[in-house]
């Protein structure tokens, strides 16, 4: 079932104003406590009266059926927080703020998997690029999903990299999933089967930075550990590094020989807690291992005859 009626309870809830994501979920504790499910608080409008205005009680009995009708026809699943399905990671990471519904395309599945987020500069060197498309083939290859925002730069280079080694990626939009479009960049290698595109926003929301922030913790919170590519000093790569070590996700920075002017936020991360991501002097390639040496939450050092660099 894409859709059941408590989620589409839910959603009428958050497009009721001013009710944001921590107001609805205190609002749906408060009716669990009260026996009451997120269909029967919207169809008995007298529960609300003392937590609702009387205009946001008659919002609520707007018929947004169409919408339900639109989000079914573009196959699109509604996870609530309520929901087994939910994954658990986001719920614990975001606590009061954790978003009462997902909106889902694809195959949700990667949703309950072991997964490395990814995020970065729109305009990453070729370096960057480089090290974030080696980064992203190596954990498709070991079975972990590839989640990034789909923005230019890093974010769409580790989805192609993971989807051509015959790996999995979700998608987290900054924006509602009604708007999403496949890009010509991506779509040689696109596969239904092997990409989720997820969004905690309204489904017609347009793109704001306030919505690419909040999304970069989303993008945090259904990831075993991050990887940071070539973060400024201020921006949402940077901030999104910092919400991770809020999360106690490990955080991994590559930091280069020369490091170009679009990094200079990553040896500021390395100072406030994030690990930097070396390369094997054997393999020439991103020592991965410690980034899931990290997930098994072991921080012993590779072995001695492993040597180790930094990318150059």
């Amino acid at each position: 079932m894409l859709q059941t009626d408590n989620s589409l309870a839910i959603m009428k809830l958050l497009r009721v104003p001013g009710l944001g994501p921590s107001k609805v979920n205190a609002l749906l504790d408060w009716g669990k406590r009260a026996g009451r499910s997120p269909v029967e608080l919207c169809n008995e409008p007298d529960l609300l009266k003392s937590r609702l205005t009387a205009e946001q009680i008659d919002s609520m009995q707007l018929d947004q059926s169409s919408l339900g009708d639109d989000l079914a026809r573009e196959e699109i699943r509604l996870i609530s927080v309520l929901d087994d399905s939910y994954p658990n990671a986001l719920r614990r990471s975001l606590n009061g703020k954790t978003p009462p519904l997902l909106y889902c395309r694809g195959n949700i599945d990667l949703l309950s998997k072991p997964a490395v987020g990814f995020c970065g500069a729109r305009k990453a060197s070729d370096r960057g690029l480089d090290t974030a498309r080696d980064c992203a083939d190596q954990l498709a290859s070991h079975g972990f999903v590839v989640v990034s925002g789909y923005a230019a730069g890093v974010d769409i280079t580790t989805h192609i990299a993971a989807l051509s080694a015959g790996g999995t990626t979700v998608i987290v939009l900054p924006e509602g999933i009604l708007r999403f479009r496949i890009k010509q960049e991506i779509n040689s290698v696109w596969d239904w089967e092997r990409v989720l595109v997820v969004s905690h926003l309204d489904p017609t929301l347009s793109w704001s930075v306030h919505n690419a922030m909040a999304r970069n913790a989303v993008i945090c919170g259904l990831s075993n550990a991050m990887i940071l590519i070539e973060a400024g000093t201020t921006g949402g790569s940077i901030a999104a590094g910092r919400t991770c070590l809020d999360m106690g996700r490990p955080l991994f920075a590559p930091v280069y020989e020369t490091m170009p002017e679009t990094a200079a936020g990553n040896r500021l991360l390395l100072s406030q807690g994030a690990r930097p991501l070396l390369k094997s002097r054997h393999t020439h390639r991103a020592a991965i291992e410690r980034v899931l040496d990290a997930i098994s939450r072991s921080d012993s050092p590779s072995n001695g005859s492993e040597q180790i660099s930094l990318f150059a």
